[in-house]
């Protein structure tokens, strides 16, 4: 199983998998190092350019492991979505199957 997976079909896409928790992990990890690294760049401490760095780091893991699950599901919302507004448009139209 590969962290970085990209291929994700909708209904595997809406369950939890170990991507969300990484997701997770991750977010936390990148919004704490923010928070460290910025206090630590106000007062200038080396240590705190590198805690923003890898804030950085585990910002951008952290889209690269969920990111391929949201537009998949994000993909499939759109296609119900269409869907329905057209379903919508023909009964607002009387055009509907049981319009005779």
């Amino acid at each position: 199983m590969s962290v970085f997976k990209t291929e994700w079909t909708a209904d595997k896409a809406d369950r939890w998998t170990i991507h969300d928790l990484l997701a997770c992990v991750f977010g936390v990890l990148a919004f704490f190092l923010v928070t460290v690294g910025l206090a630590g760049s106000i007062l200038l401490q080396p240590w705190g350019y590198v805690c923003l760095v890898l804030s950085a780091a585990f910002t951008w893991l952290t889209f690269k492991v969920i990111d391929p699950k949201l537009r998949t599901l994000s993909d499939a919302f759109e296609e119900k979505q269409t869907g329905y507004l057209e379903d919508m448009e023909r009964s607002n139209r009387w055009e509907g199957d049981d319009a005779g």
